[in-house]
């Protein structure tokens, strides 16, 4: 997929979020309270969801797409807030739209270490989330003693 071309984004522009479906919302709200005075742009692929039974590739092409669309709409950042998409397409996005990106699976890694007590953490997730281990590889990073359990939810 072609490189964006750098648009005239700036300060006032917005920040682009995308998801699979409906469910980068809640990082939509949570960027909203932390950061009320931005603009935001919200995109959720509820037309081809759900993303987790689909191909690598597929992944990778959808979310070059939508970055490219937000790219279009001179987006200062792009936010993947899909943990599917985090997982396999986070460096082709930042590749090919221009801005900063950042994903879900490092802070939500980080997040689960610091609330488990006993070092045991579950992980569920689309299959394609799971078969990446990408959860389970940052958490073992932040928390080399951690156990990691994974489990597939293929209806999510």
């Amino acid at each position: 997929m072609p490189k964006a071309k750098a648009g005239k984004s700036g300060p006032a522009s917005p920040i682009g979020i995308f998801d699979s479906g409906i469910g980068g919302l809640t990082v939509f709200r949570e960027i909203r309270k932390k950061l009320p005075r931005e603009k935001l742009v919200y995109f959720g692929d509820t037309a081809r969801v759900p993303y987790g039974t689909k191909s690598k590739e597929t992944i990778i092409k959808f979310a070059g797409e939508i970055a490219l669309f937000l790219k279009s709409l001179k987006v200062k950042m792009i936010v993947i807030a899909c943990n599917t998409v985090s997982s396999f397409a986070l460096e082709e996005v930042k590749r090919i739209s221009g801005v900063p990106v950042a994903g879900v699976i490092e802070p939500g890694a980080g997040a689960a270490v610091e609330a488990s007590e006993n070092g045991k953490i579950i992980v569920i997730g689309t299959s394609a989330t799971i078969s990446s281990h990408s959860y389970k590889k940052t958490i073992k990073k932040a928390a080399p003693g951690s156990e990691v359990f994974e489990k597939a939810c293929p209806l999510f």
